[in-house]
């Protein structure tokens, strides 16, 4: 991992955390863009071209999601599992509406109302992670949320920026006007 320097000037290692999750996430992205290059080929969209965005769509969200929630050299915390769930669930979804055979017609058998393939994309990946992740921060709240000094560290980090930036500001630190 390469080193990296902190505010102080004093190299330190660098976020494992942040590190994985744009390593997965460009991983994903290059993934989804070459299921959908594929789909521009000749002679049509190769059988593996939709699998590819099945793994990567769940992946690049997984990613993402690690990236807003990392705070510091700590990583995510408590919501390692949840954030599992919601990536596997999503994975899961997709690939199994990949799989089930498209033999939908006016006598298939439905899943609470719907043909089997749209179920498992609306209940499965819609609305499970939409019970799991709302829980997963309320419960995670208070310790994964900005404290009072991280909001004061900042906002005098916003002062001292503006100040480097601008010292032609008047007294007031507001701007001069044109």
């Amino acid at each position: 991992m390469p080193e990296t320097i902190n505010r102080s000037g004093t190299p330190t290692r660098g976020d494992r955390t942040r590190s994985a999750a744009l390593t997965a996430l460009c991983v994903a992205i290059l993934a989804i863009a070459v299921g959908y290059g594929a789909a521009f080929g000749e002679s049509g969209t190769p059988v593996w071209a939709p699998w590819l965005l099945a793994i990567g769509i769940p992946i690049s969200l997984g990613a993402i999601m690690i990236l807003g929630a990392t705070r510091g050299q700590n990583g995510i915390g408590a919501l390692k599992l949840p954030f599992l769930f919601v990536v596997a669930v999503l994975a899961i979804g997709f690939c199994a509406a990949l799989a089930l055979p498209a033999t939908e017609s006016p006598l298939s058998k439905l899943w609470l109302g719907l043909p089997a393939r749209a179920a498992v994309v609306i209940y499965g990946i819609g609305l499970l992670p939409i019970v799991v992740l709302p829980v997963a921060y309320a419960l995670t709240f208070e310790t994964q949320t900005l404290s009072a000094e991280d909001v004061e560290r900042v906002r005098a980090m916003g002062r001292e920026n503006r100040e480097r930036v601008s010292p032609e500001n008047d007294a007031s630190g507001r701007e001069p006007s044109a």
